[in-house]
């Protein structure tokens, strides 16, 4: 495996802003894809995570094979990524993911925005149909519903990482529903900060190489993590 960091080269700023700036996160996916070779029945198979920057985005990636230069407008440093981790292990992590679950209705199952069937089953319980039909003063603020929501689908999953998330360090920012055509809602991402304690170390390199959660095209489920101080 290798982690890589995609970066403008160095005096190429604003012809690399110009290429990226507005780019969707889809579109990123398959940009990225120019930097990795296609062999014979090989495949192009990465996670992401785009951070903006005041001059031109950069790019996280871990992938199977080592990216290459791209274009001029980009610098590629790569290197082997292979984490030696124990039971014990105290690491700090970042997280962009797409928290979801999967609700069954008769024969069909769809998987919904958590933060979204929180509302709903909040409003269910007060015989409400719509958010702005709640009126007293117990009615959650949204930032208090995406930390509940959004830390308990993460503690959840946090078994079959392999780790033990430390609930008090932890951070749930920047909330955003995505749009697509005709302005659907095509998929939400959250941010989760803070720290986590290795309790099975295979789990914990599959959830690192293979990511968390859906929306990995979307550049969702990459796991950044580094040691504690």
């Amino acid at each position: 495996m290798y982690f890589s960091l995609i970066t403008a080269a160095e005096g190429r700023e604003s012809a690399a802003a110009h290429e990226r700036m507005r780019a969707d996160a889809y579109a990123d996916h398959q940009w990225l894809w120019r930097f990795f070779r296609t062999v014979p029945g090989g495949s192009r198979e990465f996670l992401f995570r785009r951070q903006d920057r005041a001059d031109a985005p950069r790019y996280y990636v871990v992938s199977q094979t080592q990216p290459d230069g791209g274009n001029s407008a980009w610098s590629v440093q790569s290197r082997e990524y292979a984490p030696i981790l124990r039971p014990g292990d105290q690491l700090q992590f970042d997280l962009r993911a797409n928290p979801v679950v999967t609700v069954t209705d008769g024969n069909q199952s769809r998987r919904h925005d958590v933060v979204m069937h929180g509302k709903k089953l909040l409003l269910q319980q007060r015989g409400l149909s719509a958010w702005a039909q709640w009126k007293e003063s117990d009615k959650p603020a949204l930032a208090d519903l995406v930390r509940d929501t959004c830390s308990t689908w993460l503690d959840q999953r946090a078994e079959r990482l392999g780790c033990e998330i430390d609930r008090d360090s932890l951070a749930v920012e920047a909330y955003e529903q995505h749009r697509g055509k005709g302005e659907k809602v095509q998929f939400s991402t959250v941010d989760f900060s803070g720290g986590l304690t290795v309790v099975e170390p295979t789990r914990m390199l599959d959830a690192l190489y293979r990511g968390v959660g859906h929306a990995k095209a979307f550049g969702c489920g990459l796991l950044l993590v580094r040691r504690s101080a």
